[in-house]
């Protein structure tokens, strides 16, 4: 049965916002991903981090619907299969890797975009307040009347994730939210990322840089060869046996002397 798109309840922190069973992909005759097991709660910041091909990007692609896949997910409580499109984008928004646009919108008209699901709704009263202030949150509204092509990789970066903000949804899916941007800008968007789930939200964030998944997640999920290596806190998971193993090189990990989160520290050859 599809449910119909009705608007979603405000998240219970500590529920599970999504359930991932036996997840596997296949493309042709390769297994990318293969006995996932993952729930991921509202108020937590889940960080995916391993070596690339892990199945990190084909992961948060199956569990945003856009692959398809085997076993069992399930958001908001009910399978994925079961949401109409309208009714999945109310519950999750997605930051993709890559984004292109064929017409020159500006600033503003993208991160606007992120409304969409909320037309007709009493929720679309929100529109101009939420683009506005997902603008701010990812230090854009300084140039919204420009258009979008005309923005550096790091701009285009942030506008993107504003968009995804501006959805306003209680799951956030972002592939590499961090990916072009500065070191000001990386804290500025896992500041606004542990605020929304502050907030009650659930995020699921592929992180390549070790030491932000230490410092910013709840929880830590390593994937290896599509497979999950471990999961869980990062001083209890970001270890230098598993990170040697998955990575094949020689790391050393510390404990921060100020806050106790894990340093990571590649071995190299003088």
């Amino acid at each position: 049965m599809i449910r119909r798109p009705a608007p979603p309840r405000p998240p219970v922190p500590g529920t599970p916002a999504i359930e991932v069973r036996d997840l596997g992909v296949t493309r042709g005759a390769r297994t990318v991903l293969a006995g996932i097991d993952l729930t991921v709660a509202y108020g937590e910041v889940l960080a995916l981090v391993g070596p690339n091909g892990a199945g990190k990007s084909t992961l948060l692609s199956a569990v945003s619907g856009d692959v398809p896949s085997t076993g069992l997910i399930t958001v908001d409580g009910a399978p994925l299969t079961s949401w109409t499109r309208t009714g999945l984008a109310m519950r999750r928004a997605i930051l993709l890797q890559h984004q292109t646009l064929a017409f020159p919108f500006t600033v503003a008209q993208v991160v606007a975009m992120g409304r969409a699901p909320w037309t007709g709704t009493p929720l679309a009263d929100d529109d101009e307040a939420a683009t506005a202030e997902a603008m701010r949150q990812t230090d854009v509204a300084a140039f919204a009347d420009r258009p979008y092509p005309h923005l550096s990789g790091g701009e285009q970066a942030r506008v993107s994730l504003a968009r995804v903000l501006a959805q306003r949804t209680a799951v956030l899916l972002l592939d590499e939210p961090t990916a072009a941007l500065d070191l000001h800008h990386q804290e500025l968007v896992f500041g606004t990322v542990r605020r929304r789930a502050a907030a009650g939200a659930a995020v699921v964030a592929v992180v390549h840089d070790l030491g932000l998944a230490a410092a910013h997640a709840d929880r830590v999920a390593v994937l290896h060869d599509g497979r999950l290596a471990a999961c869980g806190p990062p001083s209890d998971v970001l270890t230098s046996s598993l990170l040697t193993r998955v990575y094949d090189h020689d790391i050393e990990v510390l404990p921060h002397p100020r806050t106790g989160h894990p340093l990571i520290h590649p071995h190299r050859g003088s």
